[in-house]
């Protein structure tokens, strides 16, 4: 026998909603039940942000440094910065020249006496996580217009969706979202509640899986940082 010769299959909201249901012994027949796993599964995505690094959504950006200004905005679907650095020609390739940023933290940075030095390249950093805008603060305040901040972060995924829309993540994590959406499905619908253990064992297992395998391969190396 032959084999199909493809590797493309995925599955739509919707696709993930019925079997989502009928993993509860249920199907969802009515809009309120495509809303309700809609909103189950916005929320789903919610909690995977906070269950560390999802590496499909690490992307790099850029931000050029306004002489004497410290505080950048980034974007607003940011979760966190994971890597910065202060870039000097920019696109040279014999002289571009990155170098990192140290990440401090509230109490570091107002322990500073003079927040307002200036310097070519700072070196210090302040992410501030905010609800409607994300923002970095630099320290030394950079003087010089021709120095880029360039960052890699994680993202947000995107919404759920309306319906024919695939979801944003590779497909082996599809069965973690099946039985993740399984498992919060089972907490609201009458007469799904006697699986909702049984469904939370297997979403624990399939994501677990998934996290195992969404990993960075390359060798650990670790290099002592010798201060100033």
């Amino acid at each position: 026998m032959e084999t199909t010769g493809t590797a493309t299959f995925d599955l739509d909201m919707l696709e993930t909603i019925e079997e989502a249901f009928e993993r509860c012994g249920s199907e969802a027949r009515q809009g309120y039940d495509f809303r309700t796993a809609r909103r189950s599964l916005n929320l789903l995505l919610a909690d995977w942000a906070n269950r560390g690094i999802n590496l499909w959504t690490v992307d790099s950006g850029t931000i050029p440094l306004v002489a004497g200004t410290a505080t950048y905005n980034i974007p607003a679907d940011t979760v966190d910065l994971l890597e910065h650095v202060t870039r000097i020609n920019n696109g040279v390739a014999a002289t571009q020249n990155d170098i990192p940023l140290e990440r401090v933290s509230f109490p570091v940075y107002s322990s500073i006496p003079n927040k307002l030095s200036q310097a070519v390249r700072p070196y210090q950093i302040l992410i501030t996580r905010g609800v409607a805008q994300p923002t970095v603060t630099l320290w030394p305040v950079p003087s010089d217009a021709t120095v880029i901040l360039v960052y890699w972060r994680l993202r947000r995924m995107q919404d759920a969706g309306d319906g024919i829309n695939t979801h944003d993540i590779p497909f082996r994590l599809l069965p973690a979202l099946t039985s993740g959406l399984a498992y919060y499905l089972s907490l609201k619908i009458p007469g799904a509640q006697n699986r909702t253990e049984m469904l939370k064992s297997i979403y624990d297992e399939d994501f677990q899986r998934a996290a195992e395998e969404d990993r960075d391969r390359a060798t650990l190396r670790i290099v002592p940082r010798i201060g100033r």
